[in-house]
């Protein structure tokens, strides 16, 4: 009952922060309300891990507007590329953002020949061979050219048994590992990505997403296994939802993000070699954890694009409401930042992000900009914290986490790491008390495990004593209560001659 309590309290705080009723000392220099989750998931206040810096546009660089620009890239020298849809170009920007160091926007193909760009969506830098790989999408083609627009190899749709004949090739998106494969991400295909060799020659799909097992899904396969093979023709077929964007991090994984809004199963994968989803057994909600919590209004999460920097963290973009949803290399979230808005911070329609350091950046479609957040003293603690703690040091990580505690009381993430650093140390009963308000189970049964062979370890002797002297002193009971009876017994005897 006293749990319930709690959380209905909790519950009902947050409603009333997140309205504007009360103010948010916590994010006021955020122009939005600052969130997290709680151990119950429920939508509380928090610390602001960014803040919005300003905002990027063509003019302020000196070219002409963005128009609907769908991509950003950052190279391995830290130069960012934008993929600006409707002027059919690619703009090439410094580290600062300051000013535009190249514009790609008319190439030369290895014929001699001229062409240019229509409507691309995607473009990626390869750090292996310095190539530049541009999805044009309405040209039907991945183009690969140099950094001054020299083509090396043009992609076009596959000719092979193994890719539909019937279906068009308009690429969205394109990624690179280290052995210079291309992926490519399509529209109208829910097989994964399309893969091609270095040579540009068709090698098959990979990473396709699994079907959500539901209700229908589930009452399909039941169907499906009594019907005779002319019903089970008729029947729809149960399909995944394809995959809409990916990044590479430094191990050389792929990472997948889905836009469907119907669909949770495989919304954010870790891929393996073998196209295996290693996140496929971890229980992390992607994205706002309830469709229903702000302002009254219905939405569903649509994460259209994902960023892995160069520590390893996980940035998700999302659509529907504009905001970032940051976890670490467990799947744990660590900040929320963004909202839909005209100030700066707010979006229109978020299409692509990127990381660089602390920074990172949100490509706006709706306003033509890039938005550049910038890492709070919090947020650098947090991270502090969050890599020590992943690469094992939770003893090292123990300062930091105490330190976040102090500045946000509700930051759920900080009891898990304190309760792990106790673990380390041997000091399980703190362990317990810390596990317990992160409300983690496996947390606490870890420690608890430690708690009972350290309490049987100090008092091994104590107890095997006791035991001795009650086993014994239940003998003699037994010896003493049988000699008295059978005294008496003998004393009824007597008396009865």
């Amino acid at each position: 009952m006293n749990k319930r309590l709690r959380k209905f309290c909790t519950a009902a705080l947050a409603g009333v922060l997140l309205a504007g009723v009360l103010p948010l000392g916590a994010s006021a220099d955020e122009p939005y309300d600052v969130y997290n989750y709680d151990r119950w998931g429920e939508a509380i206040p928090s610390q602001a891990g960014y803040i919005a810096d300003r905002s990027v546009s063509g003019e302020d660089l000196g070219i002409s507007h963005f128009t609907n620009p769908s991509d950003i890239f950052r190279d391995d020298q830290n130069q960012f590329y934008v993929c600006d849809k409707g002027n059919n170009r690619i703009v090439v920007v410094n580290t600062e953002w300051s000013k535009v160091l190249n514009v790609l926007e008319d190439f030369t193909m290895p014929d001699g020949s001229k062409t240019t760009l229509k409507n691309p969506t995607g473009v990626y830098v390869s750090p292996e061979n310095q190539l530049v790989y541009i999805a044009d999408t309405d040209n039907s083609r991945i183009l690969i050219s140099d950094t001054k627009g020299n083509v090396k190899l043009e992609i076009t749709k596959p000719e092979s048994e193994v890719y539909d004949q019937d279906l068009t090739f308009l690429p969205q998106k394109v990624l690179v590992d280290k052995a210079c494969n291309v992926y490519v991400v399509l529209n109208n295909t829910t097989s994964g990505a399309c893969v091609f060799n270095p040579k540009g020659e068709f090698t098959g799909f990979y990473g396709a997403n699994r079907v959500e097992q539901t209700a229908e899904v589930a009452a399909r396969y039941f169907w499906s296994a009594i019907a005779t093979e002319e019903m089970r023709d008729k029947m729809k077929a149960s399909v995944p939802s394809g995959f809409s964007n990916f990044d590479l991090d430094a191990e050389g994984f792929i990472f997948t993000s889905t836009e469907s809004s119907t669909q949770d199963t495989d919304r954010v994968k870790k891929v393996n070699p073998a196209g295996y989803n290693l996140f496929a057994d971890y229980d992390v909600i992607w994205g706002d954890g309830s469709s229903l919590w702000y302002s009254g209004t219905t939405y569903a999460t649509r994460i259209v694009d994902i960023d892995i920097s160069d520590d390893g963290m996980i940035n998700c973009l999302d659509l529907t409401t504009g905001r970032v949803f940051q976890y670490d290399e467990e799947c744990n979230l660590l900040f929320i930042l963004g909202t839909t808005g005209d100030q700066v911070g707010g979006f229109k329609q978020v299409s692509a992000l990127e990381t660089l350091d602390t920074n990172i950046y949100v490509l706006d479609a709706g306003k033509n900009t890039v938005t550049i957040f910038k890492e709070t003293v919090f947020g650098s603690i947090v991270h502090e914290a969050t890599n020590l703690y992943n690469a094992g040091y939770y003893e090292e990580a123990l300062g930091p986490w105490q330190e976040v505690l102090k500045r946000d009381g509700n930051y759920r993430r900080a009891y898990i790491g304190i309760a792990s650093a106790m673990l380390k140390k041997g000091d399980y009963a703190e362990s317990m008390k810390y596990a317990k308000l992160a409300d983690s189970p496996y947390r606490y049964n870890e420690a608890f495990e430690g708690y009972r062979s350290e309490f049987l370890k100090e008092y091994f002797n104590i107890l095997i004593i006791g035991a001795l002297v009650l086993i014994g002193g239940g003998y003699g009971f037994h010896k003493w209560r049988k000699k008295k009876r059978t005294q008496n017994t003998a004393g009824k005897e007597g008396d009865a001659q």
